[in-house]
């Protein structure tokens, strides 16, 4: 269910980054309904394990098991907050193969990396997710409770490093720096430790090379699961079902924050070839397949597509901004 960013906070939330699959078809009618591109790529731009990778590499499955595309190549090009790969994207002018997964950890990118490319360089082709990100620390942490976390933060906040796995303006750092200043923690006193997607911040939090972790909800699902991650918080208004974790509000945080992740293509694309991407795309969206993969990975469905996505691009541009001068950052 499609849950409205109620708060400015919550607008610089979550989402996903796909661009393939059926709308309750059966295999094979990807060719009746337009949606076969043959050759089609789709650029991951941080390494693999990340949010980022895990959307793409679902959304290019749901669609070839929903027949409609095949041998979709899914590849990672990660550097400088997913800057280097959208680098690469807008130098591909007029290809109409290429996509790339995205979401605000690239917006904040941008800004915090100076890049020579930003997102109006790019097509926008559709926003897929909304996602809570969550707060993790590993099995021996001594923190049990988002309280317990918060308590020893306060007194020391430089010695106890948060780990994200986006760029300075991305999720990851926007969320703790949230929650720093709700708790009267000065952001400019964080620790802030960022890594090229949660992949490799996974291993940080589990060698408790930093104090705690946060990233989004689906990636860590299964070391949460399995006991290797203890989850004190999650960042959205609501709890999520299944796991046993309050809010950031309901533990006294006055903070909501959600992540987005979607898909954009290279500029000087035709009508034609755009459209074709949108058009596979929101045969994803309603795809059996997609939906399924909605729920059990607890992301949330924000789907907005062409130059509603554009708009919605560049009001988190302004927003990214406008949250980091109001942190003083």
């Amino acid at each position: 269910m499609r849950r409205s960013l109620r708060t400015p906070f919550a607008l610089l939330g979550a989402a996903l980054l796909v661009l393939v699959a059926p709308p309750l078809l059966t295999s094979g009618s990807g060719s009746a309904t337009g949606t076969q591109i043959p050759g089609l790529r789709l650029m991951v731009p941080n390494t693999p394990g990340g949010g980022y990778d895990i959307t793409a590499r679902t959304a290019a499955k749901n669609a070839e098991d929903a027949g409609l595309t095949h041998n979709i190549e899914v590849f990672n090009l990660p550097g400088a907050g997913g800057t280097v790969g959208l680098t690469r994207l807008a130098g591909e002018h007029g290809n109409g193969r290429l996509a790339m997964s995205m979401g605000l950890g690239v917006v904040g990118a941008v800004r915090s990396n100076h890049a020579p490319k930003t997102l109006a360089d790019t097509t926008p082709i559709a926003r897929l997710t909304e996602e809570q990100d969550i707060v993790v620390v590993a099995k021996d942490s001594p923190y049990r409770t988002i309280g317990q976390l918060v308590e020893a933060w306060k007194e020391k906040p430089g010695s106890l490093p948060v780990g994200g796995g986006s760029s300075p303006g991305g999720p990851d750092h926007l969320a703790p720096m949230l929650m720093a200043r709700a708790a009267g923690i000065s952001p400019k006193s964080v620790n802030y430790v960022p890594f090229d997607g949660g992949g490799e911040l996974l291993a940080s939090v589990l060698g408790e090379k930093v104090a705690f972790g946060v990233s989004g909800v689906g990636e860590y699902l299964d070391q949460i699961e399995s006991g290797e991650l203890r989850l004190l918080a999650v960042t959205g208004p609501e709890r999520i079902p299944g796991l046993d974790a309050p809010t950031l509000r309901e533990s006294g945080l006055d903070v909501e924050f959600t992540n987005w992740r979607g898909v954009v293509a290279p500029p000087g694309l035709s009508d034609a070839e755009r459209d074709k991407l949108v058009t596979l795309v929101e045969a994803l969206h309603d795809s059996e397949e997609w939906q399924d993969s909605l729920r059990r990975n607890n992301w949330d469905d924000a789907f907005l597509t062409g130059e509603d996505f554009g708009d919605f691009l560049a009001a988190q541009d302004r927003r990214v901004v406008s949250v980091l001068k109001e942190l003083g950052l």
